[in-house]
């Protein structure tokens, strides 16, 4: 049957989102007991233990809407992060910020620039708002900040850097993105994407939040989606210049954030100790795989954050679907324009084991159909 109304021609254009399928489907499909899922990005260790607690005792009032303008949250990260409340505008998870902001700032035929392998949403919601996204090649996996400057036109309006980038993990030195900032046009919006900044350990990593002042068309994401491990619940949020948050509150929807995740977030930051242990063991990790992935030969880039991109040298979703076979979901880079690639999330001592161990046997071509 044929409809006999359009879809706007912004929304043609654009590919769904690609969802893995779940894990009790890859268990019945493989006929396994358990599987270990590496692939999303998550904390690998959950929430903090103070949000399980809460969970147990709390939920009488979940028929009452939530605050609209999270004012506890509000106050919680605003005196963490030291920065004014009216800076800050909350979202359902730091993909609804940025919708709000190319929902507030592109006309149709604006341009955005960002990198061409990283995180998706940008070029989603540009193309949403009938915006035209300017795409700059990655340079060995990392922005290309200069490359960024030089595609500058007079119809850009927002560019995006993910630092850490996803899905690469890697970051652009601490000079490079101040010179950036200090040069892009102050009409252009500046979108510096920290969703993984807590999993960063390197010292040539540039603090943004400072910078805001002296700034004002810088604005910067985060999310509690990531090493708090509230993922399942959906909570990010922009700091920026109070006029653009203004701007971004009236275009959002009133009840964004539900209110456990709302108090899940204010719990979770509140235990700090439990983001430094989590910081702590992802960098053994990291270096864990790293050492077992010079042994067997292996590139890959040099990552910041909770996961890494390795180059099997293989057919990256033949790689993947193996993985599955043995229990280990990791995400293929044949989507993300790593044909050859894997990216795992970066897990326990065991996990990463059990990833190098199962790796190596497909590398060896041992049970591989």
């Amino acid at each position: 049957m044929t409809l006999k109304f359009k879809t706007r021609e912004a929304v043609t254009h654009i590919a769904p989102y690609v969802l893995g399928k779940t894990l009790l489907d890859l268990k019945k499909e493989h006929g396994l007991s358990s599987i270990r899922k590496l692939s999303e990005n998550e904390n690998i260790y959950g929430c903090s233990p103070k949000v399980k607690e809460w969970f147990k005792e709390n939920g009488s009032d979940l028929f009452l809407y939530p605050d609209g303008a999270a004012v506890d949250l509000s106050q919680k990260v605003s005196a963490f992060l030291g920065v004014p409340i009216e800076q800050l505008v909350f979202g359902n998870g730091s993909d609804e910020v940025i919708r709000l902001l190319t929902r507030a700032y592109l006309n149709s035929g604006d341009e955005a620039i960002m990198a061409d392998v990283t995180f998706p949403r940008y070029q989603t919601n540009v193309l949403i708002e009938g915006g035209t996204p300017v795409i700059v090649p990655l340079v060995e996996g990392t922005h290309d900040l200069q490359g960024m400057l030089d595609h500058i036109t007079q119809k850009t309006k927002i560019i995006f850097v993910c630092n850490p980038n996803n899905p690469t993990g890697t970051i652009v030195g601490k000079k490079e993105l101040l010179h950036f900032i200090e040069n892009v046009p102050p009409d252009i919006l500046v979108v510096v994407d920290e969703a993984y900044m807590e999993y960063v350990t390197t010292d040539d990593y540039l603090e943004t939040l400072p910078l805001l002042p002296a700034f004002e068309n810088l604005i910067v994401l985060r999310t509690f989606s990531k090493i708090y491990g509230l993922a399942g619940l959906r909570v990010g949020f922009g700091v920026m210049n109070e006029e653009i948050a203004g701007q971004l509150r009236k275009v959002k929807d009133v009840f964004n954030v539900n209110t456990v995740a709302q108090k899940s977030a204010i719990i979770a930051l509140e235990d700090q100790a439990f983001i430094r242990e989590c910081t702590h063991k992802n960098e053994q990790g990291r270096h864990d795989l790293e050492r077992e992935f010079d042994r067997l030969g292996l590139s890959y880039f040099p990552s910041q954050s909770n996961f890494i991109m390795v180059d099997t040298g293989l057919n990256g979703d033949m790689v993947s679907y193996e993985l599955v076979k043995r229990g280990l979901v990791v995400r293929s880079g044949t989507l993300l324009g790593y044909p050859t690639t894997v990216r795992v999330t970066i897990g326990t001592e065991e996990d990463n084991k059990r990833f190098v161990g199962a790796l190596e046997a497909i590398l060896n071509n041992e049970g591989v159909n």
